[in-house]
């Protein structure tokens, strides 16, 4: 099965990368100096003891609520086989509209059906800000606080918020699942480790996704880059790349409207957007490519003739009008 993804494809990583969501501020230096001096000759702890107490003690929670996991979509398959296997393979998975397709993978992995009306589901997926869109997740369950099924917030772009702020209150936080990514705001996506913060009558749970969980999920580079997320001073480096993307941002969208595109409202560091003439956007993405530019073909989310955009640099923004100016 062939999957879309932003990033580097079949022609490499391209020059001016606008499919990756990761920080276009990045690498974070602290965290990208503690990735380099990774002792990658042994073993990371088995049960990641004081990297589980750091990350808990990050969030405030417990240190059993913290999960980790190689990777968010790693996770995404093993809650997924979680549920399966409660459900008897009978249960259902309510997605976005518009969202990262790695949930349905998992579902239909797993033989379950997707649904649009929560209260069938065993298993509710939700991301804010969301992908593709960038904006608040308008479909939770009714009365989330107290939601008999398994919720999932996948919190990737929240450390990446430009505007706006959470649908959900610390108290309704407490009663799903929050799935954490840092490697897209630390702009370090090449190094895959992930955690979920498991609600607070979730032990049971907990218990059973590690029990689905193979060794050591985590490496050394993957500890490395989750410890410095903890960091004050990586959080320091965060806080001031989202007042320059905030600025590179605006920028984008004014060229793009200068050039006759369309841009949606986002909360975070990308956007969708098209045309307004008509152009084939496949052709766009193909001549595009060719000349070291990639945009996300928003297509697999669900919004056909729609690119999903990431904030980049000013260099890389006057690369793109450039080269959508010689298409026109």
């Amino acid at each position: 099965m062939t999957r879309m993804h932003g990033g580097a494809d079949a022609l490499g990583v391209p020059r001016f990368d606008f499919s990756s969501n990761s920080n276009a501020c990045g690498p974070c230096p602290a965290a990208l100096t503690l990735i380099q001096q990774a002792d990658a000759t042994v073993y990371p702890d088995a049960n990641y003891t004081l990297l589980r107490e750091e990350l808990a003690a990050f969030h405030g929670v417990e240190t059993w609520r913290v999960v980790l996991s190689s990777s968010a979509s790693e996770f995404i398959f093993r809650i997924t086989a979680m549920v399966a296997k409660q459900s008897a393979l009978q249960g259902k998975v309510s997605v976005p509209t518009h969202g990262y397709g790695d949930y349905v993978h998992a579902a239909q992995a797993w033989g379950l059906d997707i649904t649009s009306e929560h209260k069938e589901a065993q298993l509710v997926w939700a991301c804010e800000p969301s992908s593709p869109l960038g904006g608040a997740h308008t479909h939770w369950p009714i009365k989330v606080k107290s939601a008999p099924q398994t919720v999932v917030l996948d919190c990737a772009y929240e450390p990446l918020r430009l505007s706006g702020q959470s649908s959900l209150t610390a108290a309704m936080k407490d009663s799903i699942w929050q799935l954490w990514t840092p490697n897209k705001a630390l702009g370090l996506t090449g190094v895959r480790a992930a955690y979920a913060i498991a609600p607070i009558n979730a032990r049971k749970n907990v218990v059973a996704l590690e029990q689905l969980c193979a060794s050591w999920p985590v490496g050394a580079h993957g500890v490395a880059l989750l410890t410095a997320w903890t960091e004050p001073s990586v959080q320091i480096w965060l806080d001031a790349s989202l007042q320059t993307l905030k600025a590179w941002k605006a920028r984008q969208i004014d060229l793009l409207q200068a050039a006759g595109w369309t841009c949606s409202p986002s909360e975070s560091n990308f956007f969708c957007a098209g045309p307004l003439n008509q152009m084939n956007m496949t052709e766009i993405f193909l001549r595009l490519r060719e000349q070291g530019i990639k945009l996300r073909d928003a297509t697999s989310f669900g919004l056909p003739d729609s690119a999903r955009i990431s904030v980049q640099t000013p260099e890389a923004q006057d690369a793109l009008m450039a080269a959508l100016k010689e298409l026109s």
